[in-house]
């Protein structure tokens, strides 16, 4: 009976591990959870329509506004000052015609009635000679003489000295007067003073400074171009200067002391190229910078303000604009197609900006162009558009997954 034991038990414990391994084996497989289709997974994208569109280029500048016309005032006449206008101060408005400052005058107005009366005695003098030549004329022919007389005996030396010194007399009154409207220190323009350099009681002589000053009917505005920029204007010619060649122009300016926004037109280009920089110069204007001459109703634009602009360009008809960010380095773009898939389309670059891309070529009016940045895309390559319904897969009956989300269910 030991024997039999001996023999038998060792394969009945045999027979039960077999049973038991295979009965845990049957309840793991039970319990395993099921495998997802890989194949069914997508990659989740950002994308924005392509929009077909007609539109003006826009170039970019800036620049300083200054003043079209600005003079340094001067004296011509030397004197002592003994007036000065309230509005000959720095910021001072004055009107054209307007005297600013008044040099003694006394002395001028006594040189004036000097040549006055110099050229009161001339004429007098000229007029006692015309009579003694008509005299000498009359004596020639009631003496009976024969011939013609001679221009001694008709007196025409004299009487072209006095002429000579009538005319001479004449340029003094003139001179005269002259320098006294030089006592009265006028500009003939509208416009606001920028330094003040004299004042009451101070002697000046001629060339003596008295101040600065400018127009403030127009400020002008220098914004430099660059070859490329000029590719997308239509510059006016700087030798045949037309009006109707004026280009809009939007001026802007943000500060803590002034903002706003200005329209202004390109008037001229300075017709050169800066040697050192390579651009070439055009000129904006704008009209009553300061709204004081009732020509415009815009914001004061102050002399000396750095402004932005963006100049209207040349048309371009049936182009896609899109980010600057989407373009890749072989002037290539991302679609997610009608069936949202992955291509790569190849486009036709017309203009690229910092912020924007105009493409003519490559992507059509509605296709979706992804936005999201991807290191190695693929053709073809499932694709879960960001704002649209998954899509029912029609194999086991499960939902299409971003990538994304799989990864974090798992």
């Amino acid at each position: 009976m030991r024997k039999l034991l001996k023999f038998i038990l060792p394969v009945a414990l045999i027979v039960i591990s077999i049973i038991v391994v295979a009965a845990m084996v049957k309840i793991a497989q039970s319990k395993r959870p099921d495998r997802k289709d890989t194949t069914s997974q997508a990659i989740r994208v950002d994308t924005i329509p392509a929009q077909l569109k007609s539109l003006n280029f826009s170039v970019h500048s800036q620049g300083t506004v200054k003043p079209r016309t600005e003079t340094t005032l001067v004296a011509e006449v030397a004197g002592q000052i003994v007036s000065v206008s309230s509005n000959f101060i720095a910021g001072g408005f004055f009107r054209q015609g307007e005297v600013l400052l008044q040099i003694d005058p006394s002395d001028y107005q006594t040189a004036l009635l000097r040549a006055q009366a110099n050229l009161a005695a001339r004429k007098a003098q000229l007029a006692d000679q015309k009579a003694r030549s008509e005299q000498a004329l009359r004596d020639w022919t009631n003496l009976g003489r024969e011939g013609e007389p001679s221009d001694l005996t008709l007196r025409k030396p004299q009487l072209a000295e006095a002429e000579a010194a009538v005319q001479a007399a004449e340029a003094e009154l003139k001179e005269a007067e002259r320098d006294l409207q030089r006592t009265r220190i006028r500009v003939p323009y509208d416009g606001l003073v920028r330094n003040k350099l004299v004042d009451v009681g101070q002697y000046v002589a001629p060339g003596t400074p008295l101040g600065v000053t400018f127009a403030i009917e127009t400020a002008e505005i220098r914004l430099p171009l660059s070859n490329n920029d000029l590719r997308y204007l239509d510059l006016p010619s700087a030798t045949r200067l037309d009006k109707s060649q004026r280009i809009p122009v939007l001026l802007t300016a943000e500060g803590a002391e002034y903002s706003g926004q200005w329209n202004a037109e390109i008037v001229r280009t300075e017709g050169v190229v800066d040697e050192s920089s390579r651009v070439t110069y055009a000129v904006a204007e704008v009209v009553d910078p300061y709204g004081v001459l009732g020509k415009s109703t815009e914001t004061e634009l102050k002399m000396g303000s750095f402004v932005r602009a963006e100049i209207e360009g040349l048309r371009a008809e049936g182009v896609i604009v899109l980010p600057r960010s989407v373009l890749r380095a072989d002037n290539t773009v991302l679609i997610a197609n009608d069936e949202r898939k992955l291509e790569i389309r190849r486009v036709s670059v017309v203009r690229a900006e910092p912020r924007d891309v105009y493409i003519d070529s490559g992507v059509e009016d509605g296709d979706l162009v992804i936005t999201t940045s991807m290191d190695a895309p693929i053709p073809g390559t499932q694709l879960a558009v960001t704002g649209e319904e998954p899509e029912e897969t029609t194999g086991g009956g499960e939902s299409v997954e971003p990538a994304g989300d799989a990864e974090n269910g798992s």
